[in-house]
């Protein structure tokens, strides 16, 4: 399988949500590494990094996001893969 990086813009009502806590869940259940975090401007970055088809996965999941969020867009920046992390976590 293929393996991915892609670093990924969610914008909406994004925060306060828990989205990141479940994309870090949906993350660690498709077995893609990375991290989530909110930004100042009310967005929230990740980066997925694994398998082709679960990194997809990952960007179809915050296109929707958890119970309460309301997404608007979702901006994905596909990068080289670099084997940089070996589990998924929220940074602050």
């Amino acid at each position: 399988m293929k393996k991915v990086r892609a670093h990924v813009y969610v914008s909406g009502l994004v925060q306060g949500v828990f989205f990141r806590s479940n994309t870090r869940k949906q993350a660690l259940k498709r077995g893609v590494c990375g991290w989530v975090k909110n930004l100042p401007d009310g967005r929230v970055e990740a980066i997925f990094e694994g398998d082709e088809n679960m990194v997809k996965e990952m960007i179809e999941w915050c296109k929707i996001g958890p119970p309460g969020a309301e997404v608007s867009n979702v901006e994905v920046h596909w990068e080289d893969y670099r084997n940089e992390y070996d589990t998924f976590e929220i940074l602050y």
